[in-house]
């Protein structure tokens, strides 16, 4: 056993005293086992060890000795909440006099100023794009920390994952690497792409009770155990849990469901709390923020990328302080999210696949799902349940997932789509300024170290040759070089296919019309484009009104979902409330603002690509862009600028004839105060007080704190 004052050897007392000082009185086996393995003497590490083992702990211990020996972290996440729980977590350090910085957001920026940190959070996204526009500070790592480096195996986010890391080793070749992995078959592989020790362990803190339940019972292993309450086997199963007085997380397999199940169980449960539901409403009116805050009130609630962002947090700090008892979800909760609960239930193990239809999940996922039952410290064990309607497939779920193996990690890298960018950012950042260095650098990638590298020359020489054609590359004999078209895209951070569609449409544009620019930034591909089925027939009558300032695409359906997207974007920018574009395009609010920020990005890319080629469209992308991130007409634009305002008050003061910042200063406190009620008021009025230039906060997705 290895307690937290013997960590002295490493480690300064007012350290020590920090984790006594939060109960944290002894390491868990897994976590003794990397001390003594040499993870305070630098040596690089992968964790492959259950949730909640203490994985987050043995991150910080490396961190806080290298930033109390000048040196610098880097901790990267797949997801943005995911930061956010981390920078507060880390936060911590400042007593010590460690700083802590968080960086999510605009991809076109170097961030200098986050290098004064001693310990910065990212996602790979964000840490990719910092050396895409050359931050120095990246060079100058001593930890690095990559927190469900198993995603390496995600077909979206491993590509940039796996390039991003093995970046930043070649950038810090002496910079110990930490990797944080869920249970996986080949764990042993990864740890020796990374050239570090493995600790790879299914110790858990608490007891984990794995069964599933099948006619109002739950067969475990070892036992059968009868539902107490009636009702069907879902309530039943709440009822018993609350009853013990603990909390239960569901998960379903989409969002229909995931509401649908808490609105039911909240109707049969009924007791909540009221300041939480006030608390939605508050932030953001919509159908879907009056169904979550009913779920509140009754003490359920659901959880899924269409809320909010501020929603989600809601939930999250409800179910943390036991103000709510229930959540249904879908599987993003279980993504490193630090939320348990005593009892988890997986509703259904099947979720829809495009062109595959109803799949089981994979039993990683399950691992992931089912980790999140028990709280140490406050619960005596945890129970994970599935479902089942027959015995036949008790004991197929039973032999799958409960007795079966993870799954083996593969690196997604082959990927034409992955390559295209990753290839040119490759060149664009120095990595590579050969074909044979280029090559040379794709064998030190996890992709090299599972198969020959020489499977992808084929796709290799055909992505160059496009980057090439796109004028984003040049290559003469053996030599690459990025083109100043090549470094501008690497640095915007998007795709150079979609570049390209913005080059080739804004060449073919003579003083378009603004929809023909929304709809030119739907039809690359980093815009996620929303479906379209049966109800959306609007949408063809909608083409036949707008066939002039459409973009020209042969492919019919590929141009009802890039027309329904311009057209929410439209909407937005033409100040349809929020609700009405949940209701008319059935998505979230939370899928608003993510279309609308996508848009930004892509309407700011699209001007610095006007500016660089001089196609004459950059003052109009610009202002698209503004426009898309209010969500606001033009003539609100200067009233925007203010702290406080968003499009509801800013067009409240226009149509009061504040019409510009000049008319606001001529008005009176009191003025301003009965149009925007006396907080904000003041606010506004304290603002208008300050010298003109100091008026400006127009930035895109601000997600950085230093």
């Amino acid at each position: 056993m290895l307690e937290i004052k013997d960590l002295q050897t490493w480690l300064p007392r007012e350290v020590i005293d920090l984790y006594l000082e939060r109960g944290i009185l002894e390491l868990y086996p897994p976590q003794a086992e990397a001390v003594e393995r040499g993870l305070l003497d630098g040596k690089n590490m992968l964790l492959a060890i259950p949730t909640a083992a203490g994985k987050t702990l043995l991150a910080e211990l490396a961190m806080v000795k290298a930033a109390l020996a000048g040196k610098r972290s880097l901790y990267i996440v797949p997801l943005r909440a995911l930061a956010s729980e981390k920078f507060e977590a880390f936060s911590r350090f400042r007593r010590l006099g460690i700083t802590v910085g968080i960086s999510t957001g605009d991809f076109d920026r170097r961030d200098e100023r986050l290098g004064k940190n001693q310990i910065i959070v990212a996602t790979s996204e964000k840490a990719d794009s910092l050396m895409r526009n050359g931050a120095s500070w990246i060079r100058e790592l001593g930890v690095l920390v990559a927190d469900e480096i198993h995603l390496l195996n995600s077909a979206n986010r491993g590509p940039t994952l796996e390039m991003t890391l093995t970046k930043l080793v070649r950038l810090n070749p002496e910079m110990q690497v930490i990797g944080l992995s869920a249970t996986v078959a080949n764990a042993r592989e990864m740890a020796d792409w990374l050239q570090a020790e493995l600790v790879s362990s299914d110790w858990r803190p608490i007891t984990l009770r794995e069964g599933v339940i099948l006619r109002r019972k739950m067969s475990f292993v070892d036992q059968e155990v009868p539902l107490r309450n009636s009702g069907d086997e879902v309530l039943s199963l709440v009822k018993d849990t609350l009853d013990e007085g603990a909390q239960i997380l569901i998960f379903e397999n989409s969002r229909r469901n995931a509401e649908a199940t808490a609105i039911k169980l909240g109707q049969a449960l009924g007791q909540g709390s009221m300041d939480l539901a006030e608390k939605i409403l508050a932030s953001g009116e919509s159908e879907t923020a009056r169904r979550l805050a009913d779920c509140v009130s009754r003490g359920t609630a659901f959880h899924h990328a269409g809320l909010l962002p501020e929603h989600r947090r809601v939930v999250e700090d409800g179910f943390r302080s036991n103000q709510i008892k229930v959540i249904a979800s879908t599987p993003t909760l279980a993504a490193g999210l630090n939320l348990p609960a005593r009892r988890v239930l997986i509703k259904s193990y099947k979720r829809y696949e495009s062109g595959r239809g109803m799949t089981p999940i994979p039993v990683m996922e399950y691992r992931q799902m089912a980790g999140r039952a028990g709280r140490p410290g406050l619960d005596p064990y945890g129970e994970s349940l599935l479902m089942a309607r027959s015995q036949p497939e008790l004991q197929e779920l039973m032999g799958h997932y409960i007795f079966g193996q993870p799954e083996e990690i593969w690196s997604k890298l082959a990927s034409e789509i992955a390559l295209r960018t990753h290839l040119l950012s490759t060149v664009a950042s120095g990595f590579a300024s050969s074909i044979q260095e280029l090559k040379d650098f794709i064998a030190t990638t996890f992709y090299a170290h599972q198969q020959d590298p020489w499977r992808l020359d084929v796709t290799l020489e055909r992505v160059l040759a496009f980057l090439e054609e796109s004028g984003m590359i040049t290559s003469l004999e053996d030599d690459l070089r990025p083109t100043r078209l090549g470094s501008l895209v690497s640095k915007l951070y998007i795709d150079p296919l979609g570049a390209r569609i913005m080059v080739d449409r804004m060449r073919a544009l003579s003083r378009p019309p603004d929809l023909s620019l929304i709809h030119m930034i739907t039809m690359t591909p980093n815009m996620e484009q929303l479906y379209v089925n049966q109800s959306d027939a609007w949408l063809e009558e909608f083409i036949d009104q707008h066939i002039h300032e459409l973009n020209p695409e042969e492919n019919y359906d590929f141009l009802l979902r890039q027309v329904k997207t311009a057209s929410l974007l439209l909407d937005w920018i033409n100040e349809v409330r929020e609700e009405e574009i949940s209701a008319r395009y059935r998505i979230g609010p939370g899928d608003v603002r993510r279309v609308a920020e996508t848009g930004e990005w892509l309407m700011h890319s699209a001007a610095e690509i006007s500016k660089h080629l001089e196609l004459g469209v950059t003052f109009q992308a610009q202002r698209l862009s503004q426009r898309i991130h209010y969500g606001a007409g033009p003539d609100l634009l200067a009233l925007l600028e203010l702290k406080g305002v968003g499009r509801v008050r800013a067009r409240k003061l226009f149509q009061a004839g504040y019409t510009s910042l000049d008319r606001l200063r001529a008005a009176r406190p009191e003025e301003i105060a009965a149009i925007l009620g006396p907080r904000i008021g003041e606010k506004v009025a304290s603002q208008l007080r300050e010298p003109e230039e100091s008026i400006d906060r127009w930035g895109r997705m601000n997600g950085d704190q230093a």
